[in-house]
């Protein structure tokens, strides 16, 4: 299972049935597949399928719950969406520490990003579950966002770290791969570039002592792999035959 499977979205008491479809959608393009329903007014529906557009797979793998608790009874992490002001002492995250804190904890188990009711949103009793809450950044004039725009939202920033992940894990098993010079053979490489730069009177030891020292500061700095290692010296040795 791919550890971004980890992070549940839980729609709580969703009203229509579009929305479920839309947030299906939306999760399917940022790489997300679990998703959760808790009480749905009207589910499965035509409507969901419909907005679904081809994320069919996420609605036929949907969880369907009666009440909150059941839904997160794997989690060991829970985040709200939330934007009323609510007098409660849950720390708030902006949407990107969320997505970062989400992907990191779904690496050791489950973990849910919650949305309420279309016109409600969540009740305290049920903000109550959630260790953190997240506020998506909106004109403060006009604060209401349709649930499976919030959903594409907070999924796009989910997307965005798992793909940093990726891309970092990528990275790492291409070093793993790389074969790096040794010592033995880099003090070759510099013996023969000496006496190529000398032949091609580029180099003169009595007059510019430094230049050897400064092209091995800036080979250095290059952490030189074995195979470019093996092309330099190639080069030098077609010089040499020039």
């Amino acid at each position: 299972m791919n550890n971004i499977d980890n992070i549940q979205i839980v729609m709580v008491n969703t009203s229509h049935p579009g929305n479920i479809g839309a947030a299906a959608r939306v999760m399917k393009n940022m790489y997300l597949h679990t998703l959760s329903l808790v009480d749905p007014v009207c589910y499965p529906h035509a409507n969901a399928t419909a907005m679904a557009s081809g994320a069919d797979d996420v609605l036929a793998t949907a969880n369907v719950y009666a009440d909150l608790p059941s839904a997160l009874h794997a989690s060991h992490l829970v985040i709200a969406t939330s934007a009323r002001n609510r007098r409660l002492s849950i720390p708030c995250l902006t949407p990107q520490a969320c997505a970062k804190k989400l992907y990191t904890e779904a690496q050791n188990g489950t973990v849910s990003l919650l949305f309420g009711r279309e016109r409600t949103g969540l009740t305290n009793e049920e903000l109550g579950y959630c260790h953190y809450l997240v506020e998506i950044p909106a004109n403060p004039a006009y604060r209401s966002l349709n649930i499976a725009s919030a959903i594409q939202i907070m999924s796009y920033e989910i997307m965005q770290v798992y793909l940093q992940a990726q891309d970092m894990a990528e990275q790492v098993k291409r070093e793993n791969k790389e074969v790096l010079a040794s010592g033995e053979d880099i003090e070759r490489f510099y013996q023969h570039l000496e006496q190529v730069l000398i032949k091609i009177q580029f180099l003169y030891p009595e007059r510019s002592p430094q230049l050897i020292r400064r092209l091995r500061r800036l080979f250095n700095r290059i952490h030189l792999e074995q195979n470019e290692v093996n092309i330099l010296r190639g080069i030098l040795t077609a010089i040499e035959k020039q």
